[in-house]
């Protein structure tokens, strides 16, 4: 077993798990560390087991969302009647119960831009887009974007949950969500300062990003698995399970201090973290 390469699957699922569903951008941070340190675009010799790896360390991350957010998940799948009746349900349960106005079809129309777009341009985004020039004016851009959010927002927020937001205001952030398929701008950065700027709070536009990331993110996701199916083999898995790991484990601690910070400090500390990550990438690489 290649221990350098473990390490790097290591590094990698740490660098996945803390920035994907923080507004910093995972792939901003993917493409800077891999491109400029651990050079893994030939993960195990191959680029194509390489791309597969970083879609399996992705899952590892949603496999955190989903644990967090299950009772959410369970009401929206309309399974919440069900452990009702069976009397299997806990406070945190309860607490989503409750209001549980959210609803499938909110995500649904969230998540149809950015679908429709990404399929369209796919190809072109992953061959023209992910360099680190690109993506580091993603990184600025999108911090600028963050900022103007927290400065023009709405002083009293209309929606302070998950549960008032609007379909108006879903189809909204879910056209916001669009610049995201720009590397480095994103998905939690605009989605975020898009449900700011409409009158979310903090806490509840974080909340729906988190939610509306799952299905589009296990769907282009799925996509690649299949597309990749036959580098799955007994010399990458164990690589791809110590990745998966690493990034689960760091995506569970990232999102839930994530959360619980975020209506305090808002957006502008990521932004200006974004700015000087750029900064001081162009002063040392270029």
């Amino acid at each position: 077993m290649n221990i350098i390469e473990i390490i790097k699957a290591i590094i990698l699922g740490i660098v996945e798990g803390l920035t994907e569903f923080a507004p910093v951008s995972s792939t901003g941070h993917m493409v800077i560390v891999d491109d400029m340190w651990l050079q893994s675009k030939e993960f195990l010799g191959s680029k194509y087991v390489a791309n597969t790896f970083k879609v399996v360390i992705q899952l590892g991350s949603i496999l955190a969302v989903v644990i967090i957010f299950r009772w959410r998940f369970v009401q929206l799948l309309g399974l919440d009647r069900w452990i009702k009746k069976s009397g299997s349900i806990g406070d945190a349960a309860h607490k989503v119960y409750a209001t549980g106005r959210l609803k499938l079809t909110h995500v649904i129309i969230g998540l149809i831009p950015a679908a429709v777009l990404g399929l369209l341009f796919e190809d072109y985004i992953d061959e023209h887009l992910f360099t680190t020039k690109t993506v580091l004016f993603g990184l600025i851009i999108g911090a600028f974007f963050m900022i103007l959010a927290d400065l023009f927002r709405p002083k009293t927020p209309v929606a302070e949950s998950v549960d008032q937001i609007t379909y108006k205001q879903a189809l909204t952030v879910g056209f916001i969500q669009c610049f995201s398929l720009w590397p480095g701008f994103s998905r939690s950065g605009s989605t975020i300062s898009g449900g700011v700027l409409l009158g979310m709070s903090h806490r509840a536009a974080a909340d729906f990003t988190f939610i509306m990331a799952v299905p589009i993110m296990c769907g282009a996701s799925f996509i690649s698995l299949v597309k990749n199916l036959e580098y799955f083999t007994m010399d990458a898995l164990p690589f791809f399970v110590t990745g998966f790991i690493s990034a689960f484990v760091f995506a569970l601690i990232s999102i839930r201090y994530f959360l619980k910070m975020i209506d305090r400090i808002k957006l502008i500390p990521f932004a200006i973290y974004r700015i000087v990550l750029a900064l001081v990438v162009i002063v040392v690489y270029f």
